[in-house]
């Protein structure tokens, strides 16, 4: 049952001055449940409470706290059709989608666990003493990684489970050992909800300090700056619009003590179709890009936004199949009539700009928040003098730019803004002979792709999803996989430190068996 509450630590809390309904876009109707907005003095409550737990929790072994996050999956799962039904009532999106979502939800919280328990995460570096070195004898050093405090978490619009309440930044920060306050997107509040009860079941039935997880209701901004404002938080995880990103970002940075935030943006991916590529297999990569931007209804931040390809017969015969097979895939329900009207609006102020060609455009009547796809071009001179032309349109857009020649095409992508993907078609070894064009792509995007589509990231160790900005606010960090724990970590040495109160992954004997590096050596040697 959805109360709608507010989660405070252990604490489910009634108390609000407002209240506020989530969507159904697929019926277009309010659903039923209505969620209570979080007031300051909750919203200072959290905080308070989430720093008094780090003092516990950051203590915390890598087991226990493994199977905390095993704990979570467990109830997760065990909310069984209610879950799944909510998720879909609240993003119009199918069944099976909430299916799989859930899935790789749960899957990123057992990476976690293992990872963790296994210890090698916190690459605890060890340079023992050198006490008859000259002409300066050496001290003994020994760093590790540590938690940074409790951790702000941001629920994305576009991935109820997998992005949001307990999704890979929670996840990620719980692992680290750090406190978790979820400010829930209030387009899937009532998802949020059931994921939070879980969560603090999980948490209660662990022997976790109370303040470990909160979650917080809020259809407006002023929770979010609160948050972001609060001493008590040490930094702050985002996945949203460009807009949002920075915001948070700004107010963080205008702390007396600044925070990171880690936020993962708008992106457009490139997509670009080498000369050869396009010679033998235009209508197939046409084929495959029209389901690529229309895949779940352009929603996801690695969709195909931009098309770029030295002007040739062939990529004429590309733009031909590609306008054919896009207007035959059948519309599909956005996730929420805001985000329709943005789509709209991003639409029509794309076309109003000098020199934009429409393409296709999906003409059929629609359902009411249902998304029309819709494909334009434009020359290469234009996209490089029209800055607006390179912003996301969140949906299924996508732009061709027809650039004059190689060094046109190359300098395009110098000078796009920092991108999560960008890809190269090419036939078979051609791209050999574009070394320049793959340089350059590569100093813009965080995953460079070869031969496929940006749409799906894998979850594994040695997934990169960030990239420069404002594809993310830190390039150097993943929002995706394992690696992305170092994110809510900081490096700390002990000098000289007496062996018994060192952490266990520092301790001469390595209690915990981890790997270490031991005077250059990686080891899981005792000293």
């Amino acid at each position: 049952m959805i109360t709608g509450k507010n989660h405070i630590g252990n604490q489910l809390v009634a108390k609000a001055n407002t209240t506020f309904k989530t969507f159904n876009p697929l019926l277009n109707k309010q659903n039923n449940w209505e969620m209570l907005q979080a007031t300051p003095s909750q919203v200072n409550q959290a905080a308070a409470l989430a720093a008094q737990a780090f003092k516990t929790y950051s203590k915390i072994s890598g087991h226990k706290k493994a199977t905390f996050l095993r704990a979570i999956a467990t109830q997760i799962e065990a909310l069984g059709n209610l879950l799944l039904t909510t998720y879909t009532a609240e993003s119009g999106l199918p069944n099976a989608r909430a299916i799989g979502e859930r899935g790789r939800t749960l899957a990123q919280l057992h990476a976690f666990a293992n990872h963790i328990e296994e210890g090698n995460w916190v690459e605890a570096s060890i340079d023992t003493a050198q006490p008859e070195r000259q002409p300066i004898p050496k001290v003994d050093l020994r760093k590790i990684n540590q938690p940074l405090g409790p951790v702000a978490v941001f629920g994305a619009s576009n991935f109820p489970l997998a992005f949001s309440t307990a999704g890979g930044d929670t996840a990620s920060a719980l692992a680290a050992g750090c406190p978790v306050i979820v400010k829930s997107h209030p387009m899937h509040a009532g998802t949020g909800y059931l994921v939070a009860s879980a969560i603090i079941k999980a948490a209660q039935e662990t022997g976790m300090p109370n303040g470990v997880f909160s979650n917080l209701n809020s259809n407006s901004t002023q929770v979010g700056q609160l948050l972001v404002t609060n001493p008590n938080i040490k930094a702050v995880g985002f996945t949203g619009s460009i807009a949002g990103g920075r915001a948070l970002y700004n107010l963080a940075a205008k702390r007396q003590e600044p925070i990171p935030v880690f936020a993962e943006m708008g992106s457009i991916n490139p997509i670009i179709l080498l000369p050869e590529a396009l010679q033998n297999s235009a209508s197939h990569i046409a084929k495959t890009y029209a389901q690529s931007i229309t895949l779940g209804t352009g929603q996801f931040c690695t969709n195909p936004g931009l098309i770029l390809a030295v002007k040739s017969k062939h990529l004429n015969s590309f733009t031909q199949v590609l306008a054919q097979e896009i207007v035959k895939v059948e519309p599909s329900v956005m996730l929420h009539p805001n985000i329709v009207g943005a789509y709209e609006k991003n639409k029509a102020n794309a076309l109003s700009q000098k020199g934009v060609e429409v393409l296709a455009d999906y003409k059929n009547k629609v359902k009411p928040n249902y998304a029309r796809q819709l494909v334009t071009t434009v020359n290469g001179d234009t996209f490089l003098n029209n800055t607006t032309l390179h912003h996301e349109v969140f949906g299924p857009y996508s732009i061709v730019v027809q650039c004059d020649n190689q060094e046109q095409l190359e300098t395009i992508i110098s000078k796009l803004e920092g991108q999560l993907t960008g890809t190269i078609m090419s036939h078979n070894l051609e791209i050999e002979h574009y070394p320049n064009i793959v340089n350059a792509l590569q100093d813009r995007v965080g995953r460079i792709i070869f031969n496929g589509v940006p749409t799906g990231v894998e979850v594994c160790p040695s997934m990169l999803h960030g990239g420069p900005y404002p594809a993310s606010t830190d390039s150097r960090f993943t929002a995706v996989g394992i690696d992305s724990i170092k994110r809510w970590v900081r490096p700390i040495s002990y000098q000289n430190w007496p062996n018994n109160l060192l952490p266990d992954e520092l301790k001469n004997e390595n209690p915990l068996n981890i790997l270490r590096k031991i005077n250059g050596k990686i080891t899981s040697e005792k000293i």
